[in-house]
């Protein structure tokens, strides 16, 4: 399809064309720059609202309830539903488009899952740029949810206005064992499953350990059953009073565009510096101690550099 007819089709609302478009990105197909690149112009006014907290925490009934919400203030909602991927088959089991079916038949709710593809962030490789796409494709919120690992999630808060963790009172210590890290991404603190017995100590232990964070204080704590659809309405009120700025800000693209340059390079040196045959002779004679890893790195950035490509010789 030419490309113009393509993001013309995807800003009208085919989302058809947007899934299709959505997978040539995460698979870095052929067209994936050249359509990312068309469709940056039409991107910018979406929020952008992220989810993270431990498995069981119920982010994907949160996040459903969410996208009820704000479906009830007229507005287009893309939730991107992030699972683990298997370190064995390379898939992923995608149970969150389960737990959401109460939106299938919505127009106005599109939904999308992704696979970390071993990123260990929360996050898959290639969210931002799939951010991209669904807000050029006229979305007016886009809820991520992490695929859950607990306590090293903090890649959401470089790619969203907003982030809010969810604990729940079932969890016993949940803020004891809680990481620093997961702790200052979040915007907003949500107790969920918030009629079980223990709400009331999570949120003393909480208020505490935020009362000694430098950037804890005055963080909103609230209480939801997402099952009941209670606390929601305030949950997506307090989100959207964030300041989002900072999402589309310079600081922002200045980390994007680090990472995009050290992608593409990277993708040279691999794919044109070194072959795929070269690269595995040269791995298996590092594996056997038969060349030096430190050494060999160092030849393949200066043949890089000095456009003459390292072609180990062959076994």
């Amino acid at each position: 399809m030419e490309l113009n007819l393509w993001v013309e089709k995807i800003r009208g609302g085919d989302v058809r064309l947007l899934a299709r478009g959505l997978s040539e990105i995460e698979n870095r197909g052929p067209r994936s720059r050249a359509l990312l690149s068309a469709l940056f112009p039409h991107s910018g006014q979406a929020r952008v609202i992220g989810l993270t907290g431990a498995p069981g925490a119920g982010k994907s009934t949160v996040v459903s309830a969410l996208a009820l919400e704000f479906r009830k203030r007229e507005k287009r909602v893309a939730i991107l539903a992030v699972d683990p991927t298997s370190p064995f088959t390379g898939g992923s089991i995608l149970g969150d488009r389960i737990r959401m079916q109460a939106h299938d038949a919505d127009g106005g709710v599109y939904i999308r899952s992704m696979a970390t593809r071993g990123s260990l962030g929360g996050l898959a490789p290639t969210a931002a740029d799939v951010l991209v796409a669904l807000d050029a494709a006229g979305f007016d919120v886009i809820l991520i949810e992490t695929v859950g690992v607990g306590q090293a999630e903090v890649d959401v808060v470089r790619i969203a206005g907003a982030v809010a963790l969810l604990l729940t009172p079932s969890s016993g210590d949940d803020v004891q064992t809680m990481k620093a890290g997961i702790m200052e991404v979040a915007d907003v603190f949500v107790i969920n499953k918030a009629d079980l017995p223990g709400a009331d100590r999570l949120e003393s232990e909480l208020r505490a350990m935020l009362s000694i964070q430098p950037v804890g204080a005055g963080l909103p704590i609230l209480r939801t059953v997402a099952t009941a659809g209670q606390g929601i309405d305030k949950l997506a009120e307090a989100l959207l009073d964030i300041d989002s700025a900072h999402a589309g800000s310079a600081d922002y693209w200045r980390h994007r565009l680090t990472e995009m340059v050290s992608e593409k390079l990277m993708d040279r040196l691999v794919r044109g510096s070194l072959s795929e045959e070269h690269l595995a002779v040269a791995a298996r004679q590092v594996a056997v101690r038969e060349a030096n890893p430190y050494e060999l790195v160092d030849e393949l950035v200066r043949g890089l550099l000095t456009g003459r490509p390292l072609e180990p010789e062959c076994e």
